[in-house]
């Protein structure tokens, strides 16, 4: 039996334990942000020269003066469609099924370790992956539904480990209370768990939307193009059926891939497009967590405990 005097002393030191761990964690927060600010103010003061309008609209060139990155980041917007329009539904629904309605038995818990294994797979693995599968296998070619695929099967297991816990966090009370009224297990599922964790599934979606969007080395193995001077058909159109999916089809290339090839170039001018390549992959990064974090944002807020 502890007296008052060793109860008081080892409240006391817990709370200076928990000082110290709030302390050191802020400290290398500011640390990394600051690391982060410094490289990015970097990249942006080096490519600052080069971000000009005939920049954003012009095509690729062997002159640094008249290079520009169309093609790249229009790529990349679609192959990031094409992966969140993949990988999403699917990532979702899978988590749903592993926590809500999937047995307890050793097929769904070999199924959860090697879903989990392979969210730390190396991305190279998919792009072989997708080379066998979607280039040679079901002759998508070197396309951009071939990139869009290949990144959805290397974020999909990020989207359902991050999906599994968002719904594990939801309170078995709210299911309880909802099961004893007569709902349904869907309508639990669709009325209450998904509102609730709709904040840490779109977190997943987060996480790895921002890692597809970087990713070179997948692409580069499906044979993502490093010098590409047209747009791909736009996926609406003025006629009727006003949708077109030839897009889907044709050869590609994203920021990082276009960013490398003007690394690779001996010219000091062309390692300024490169810098201002960089600084466009983060504003595309940034702009994307922001619309998800204000989707997040907006999901929290409708939420009534």
């Amino acid at each position: 039996m502890l007296s008052p005097q060793q109860v008081q002393a080892l409240i006391r030191r817990h709370r200076l334990r928990d000082l110290v761990f709030s302390v050191t964690g802020l400290i290398v927060m500011l640390v990394l942000l600051f690391l982060l600010g410094a490289l990015f103010l970097t990249l942006l003061l080096d490519g600052w020269p080069a971000l000009t309008l005939d920049f954003f609209q012009g095509y690729p060139s062997r002159r640094a003066a008249n290079a520009g990155i169309l093609p790249a980041w229009v790529g990349s917007l679609l192959v990031m469609l094409v992966t969140a329009m993949a990988a999403v539904p699917v990532g979702v629904a899978a988590g749903v099924w592993l926590e809500e309605y999937a047995p307890k038995n050793l097929f769904t818990e070999i199924l959860e370790i090697n879903v989990n294994n392979l969210a730390g797979v190396p991305s190279i693995i998919y792009g072989l992956l997708g080379l066998g599968l979607l280039v040679h296998g079901l002759h998508l070619g070197q396309s951009i539904a071939a990139a869009g695929l290949t990144l959805a099967m290397m974020i999909l297991p990020v989207v359902i480990v991050t999906t599994r816990e968002a719904i594990r966090a939801v309170p078995q009370t709210i299911r309880e209370a909802a099961y004893g009224l007569g709902a349904t297990r869907w309508q639990v599922t669709r009325d209450h768990v998904l509102p609730y964790s709709v904040a840490g599934i779109l977190t997943g979606i987060i996480i790895g939307l921002s890692r597809a969007i970087g990713e070179t080395a997948p692409l580069i193995t499906i044979g993502a193009v490093a010098f590409i001077a047209f747009l791909p058909p736009a996926p609406i159109q003025p006629d009727f059926p006003w949708l077109s999916f030839e897009w889907l089809s044709t050869p590609f290339t994203v920021v990082p891939i276009q960013m490398f090839n003007w690394v690779s170039r001996p010219d000091a001018q062309f390692q300024v497009i490169a810098a201002a390549s960089g600084v466009v992959l983060v504003v595309m990064t940034l702009t994307m967590n922001g619309v998800a974090i204000w989707l997040r944002y907006r999901a929290r807020k409708r939420i009534k405990w």
